[in-house]
């Protein structure tokens, strides 16, 4: 409580400060949860549209890069494999999913469009088999007061009953969620995109019509996270933070240069392939990229931010500073 007064009284008082400092501040020592997303092998058909870079290796990199931090917790953002019924397809991630739970590290996943494409239940019985806790129609995981609400936006595999069932549960998750004494902030995750500048998939209407506007109207909501897009992106939608992560390894995409692109605000932030660190901050979100180098030696520290709540965002105009250093 002490140390929330003393993050509003920051925020309200010295206005002029940045948000990284305000976070070295308080030190934000809590638990660390790691988001990734499109992790699959590229396909032989993607090829012919886009340009490998040594995919296969940049994902066994995060991987290991992921294990050796040993986070809390890992949530995988859909689009884990390329072929969610091959049983072969799963061999380096089930390699990962097992060094990650030797070390107390718990991992969740959803699913995307390439777990479920072709034979659609045996991709969601090879998934299950990973992800045990996963409901399709979504779930909640809670991290250090945190919850992360896990969405299945693969509408064209889901019953009008399952969409209903979901989108209900979904809203009454939410104002459970804001009325928890015990959860302190929200991210909402699905695989599709909301709003991309990706001119390969583009932005999901569904999404945005189905999952936006309760996590917009969520007190406690602070970010929304996605892949399927394969580009690093951060939006601002009325007030909210919206983050395309998809650099797992899946082949990078090319983003729109027309004038009426969306607002991006790490624009000069754009490595091929990255995974997200969040650390709880009071009732705020620390949140960081961390990319891996273009010769493939070491990872770095990229876009950073802290969430705010809307009402703040609206009354000042602070964010967060590039790190030269980034791709």
């Amino acid at each position: 409580m002490i140390q929330s007064r003393f993050f509003l009284l920051l925020l309200i008082a010295i206005p002029v400060v940045s948000f990284a400092q305000v976070a070295d501040s308080i030190n934000a020592t809590g638990a660390e949860m790691n988001f990734i997303s499109d992790t699959q092998q590229p396909m032989l058909v993607e090829k012919i549209i886009l340009k490998p870079n040594h995919n296969k290796k940049a994902t066994s990199l995060l991987f290991s890069e992921i294990v050796k931090t040993k986070p809390k917790s890992v949530y995988m953002l859909g689009d884990v494999v390329s072929l969610g019924y091959s049983n072969r397809k799963w061999k380096k991630v089930d390699a990962f999913l097992n060094n990650c739970r030797k070390e107390n590290t718990t991992v969740s996943g959803l699913l995307g469009n390439h777990d479920v494409m072709g034979r659609t239940k045996k991709g969601e019985r090879n998934f299950l088999k990973r992800f045990p806790e996963n409901v399709r129609t979504g779930y909640v995981s809670v991290t250090d007061s945190v919850a992360v609400v896990l969405l299945n936006s693969n509408f064209s595999k889901l019953s009008a009953a399952d969409k209903q069932k979901q989108n209900d549960w979904y809203q009454s998750q939410l104002n459970t969620l804001d009325t928890s004494e015990a959860i302190k902030a929200i991210i909402v995750t699905c695989h599709h995109a909301p709003y991309t500048n990706s001119i390969i998939v583009g932005s999901s209407f569904s999404v945005q019509q189905n999952f936006v506007p309760a996590f917009i109207n969520s007190k406690k909501a602070r970010l929304f996270i996605t892949g399927h897009a394969h580009d690093f992106e951060h939006f601002k939608i009325k007030g909210k933070d919206f983050l395309v992560i998809g650099g797992g390894g899946g082949l990078h995409q090319p983003l729109s240069n027309s004038a009426n692109k969306l607002p991006d605000l790490s624009l000069d932030y754009k490595p091929l392939f990255h995974y997200l660190s969040v650390k709880r901050v009071a009732d705020e979100l620390s949140v960081t990229s961390h990319f891996l180098s273009t010769d493939f030696n070491s990872f770095g520290e990229g876009h950073c931010f802290i969430t705010r709540p809307p009402a703040l965002t609206a009354t000042t105009n602070q964010q967060s500073k590039p790190n030269t250093d980034q791709p």
